[in-house]
């Protein structure tokens, strides 16, 4: 199985910026797809980013622009800088990954922004 470590959420002013962190318990060049997911209060839980094993990377378009995921193989982490927070960011942020036919899941990271 896939272990997933979060870290690096907390409470920001808006405009400000965190970066969120995923280390996974395998290479990540052995998993599919990575991404990170988040989840409002009464919505249901969204796509943010995703990058697969073979580089290409999706964005939703309200974060496309400010946010960025990323990687580094031999850490075996993947991670997501956030810039220019807006309130509406404001979500507990899950960071998961794809490996053949099952889904991980990271206990998630509340991240609030504050106006």
């Amino acid at each position: 199985q896939v272990q997933l470590v979060e870290s690096g959420g907390g409470l920001v002013q808006a405009g400000g910026s965190l970066r969120l962190s995923c280390a996974a318990s395998k290479s990540i060049f052995s998993i599919n797809a990575m991404g990170w997911y988040r989840q409002a209060p009464g919505k249901q839980r969204e796509l943010v980013a995703t990058s697969t094993s073979g580089g290409s990377t999706n964005y939703a378009d309200s974060v496309k622009g400010r946010f960025t995921i990323s990687k580094d193989n031999a850490k075996n982490t993947v991670y997501l800088q956030m810039n220019s927070l807006k309130p509406e960011d404001t979500a507990v942020y899950y960071c998961s990954a794809l490996r053949g036919w099952d889904r991980y899941w990271g206990q998630g990271t509340q991240v609030t922004v504050s106006a």
